[in-house]
């Protein structure tokens, strides 16, 4: 395992499975997020990718791919996703492609379905993680994670990733999930997380309580129950994404 506790992709067929998927969803602009040694890399640039960029936290993988890569329409930023300036890629519809690092995952995905160029994804998570995603209203896993996901993309699964897939093999399997960007309902993403955090944040207790113990105004969030038709026993796990939208423009 490497200095960022890498899990380097070894599997041919979920390479395979994994470019695939991201040449039939494939925008303008392929972007490529911590490429490590470069599996998916080749793969992309051997498929006719062109150009592609790759964005690589640790210095010795961007060093590894300097060395054994060689491709002119190869462009390497050495830098952080998660503080990197999307701005500074080309302001046309971007595909990104990733086994993601399971400790960013959410944080990564996040950040790109709410960037404006955002067209199409192929990610790997943990297996957990990938269902968390894909989660229905009133399944267990259903939470912040499937509403901000399911409200800015269509989800679909690709294939199911087993720890023997990678050197050194995690502790957990992984997934693939391929993002299609769908039109961003009209609303105020700040309030909007500010809302489902703290609905989720109490899940045990009703809507109604986990919100008034997240600082909203009981009067408040009584009269914005009521304007949705929701009961004040309601649960936050059995709020619809698009009544959140809902709930928040009450709010």
């Amino acid at each position: 395992m490497q200095k960022y506790g890498q899990h380097f992709l070894i599997d041919e067929n979920i390479i395979t499975q994994i470019v695939d998927a991201a040449l039939l969803l494939k925008a303008e602009n392929v972007v490529e997020i911590g490429p490590g040694k470069g599996a998916l890399t080749c793969r992309l640039l051997a498929r006719g990718v062109n150009p592609l960029t790759a964005v690589e936290i640790d210095p010795a993988m961007v060093a590894y791919l300097q060395q054994h890569v060689s491709a002119t329409h190869l462009n390497i930023i050495q830098e952080n996703f998660l503080s990197f300036d999307l701005k500074r890629l080309p302001n046309i519809p971007t595909t990104f492609v990733s086994n993601l690092p399971y400790i960013d995952a959410a944080a990564i995905l996040d950040k790109v379905l709410a960037w404006p160029c955002f067209k199409t994804a192929v990610f790997m998570f943990q297996k957990e993680q990938a269902q968390k995603i894909r989660a229905k209203v009133g399944d267990e896993l259903y939470g912040p994670l499937s509403i901000f996901s399911q409200l800015r993309a269509r989800i679909n699964p690709i294939c199911k990733v087993g720890r023997g897939c990678f050197a050194p093999p995690p502790k957990v399997e992984s997934a693939v999930l391929a993002f299609e960007k769908i039109p961003a309902p009209d609303v105020d993403w700040g309030k909007l997380y500010r809302v489902v955090t703290a609905a989720f944040l109490h899940r045990r207790k009703t809507l109604f309580n986990a919100l008034v113990l997240g600082g909203f105004e009981k009067e408040k969030v009584a009269v914005a129950l009521e304007k949705c038709g929701l009961k004040s026993t309601i649960r936050p796990e059995e709020i619809t994404p698009a009544q959140y939208i809902a709930l928040v423009c009450c709010l």
